[in-house]
């Protein structure tokens, strides 16, 4: 009995160590990332790590992203799923709080790369 409960407490402790990063090579340059944020004004709703001033409590905090196994709640933390979660939040969880932004792909895959890399 305590094989299964060992094996199982492995496989958890594996999968939340899931990050990102793992995927291989994120599209998008995360520099870019980081200005597309401060122009578009991200940190009004967001606490943000290195962004002057991002403190916004509307939405959840973005540290730790490189860890998260999901977006909200509803996707698999992946490079392409951010970016499309960057793009069109509606079409994800309708009526959620994030606004449509009208951010081009490259653009979401820039503020994507940023993301990824907040540990």
């Amino acid at each position: 009995m305590r094989l299964p409960m060992i094996a199982l407490m492995a496989a958890v402790s594996l999968a939340a160590s899931f990050t990102i990063a793992a995927a291989g090579p994120l599209p998008g340059s995360s520099g870019g990332g980081a200005a597309l944020i401060r122009q578009t004004g991200c940190g009004s709703c967001h606490v943000i790590p290195g962004i002057p001033g991002a403190q916004g409590l509307a939405g959840p905090p973005l540290d730790h992203m490189v860890h998260r196994i999901y977006i909200a709640g509803m996707l698999r933390n992946t490079p392409e799923n951010m970016t499309h979660w960057i793009m069109h939040p509606q079409s994800v969880v309708r009526g959620n709080a994030m606004p449509e932004m009208g951010l081009t792909e490259s653009q979401a895959k820039d503020i994507a790369a940023y993301l990824a890399l907040l540990d």
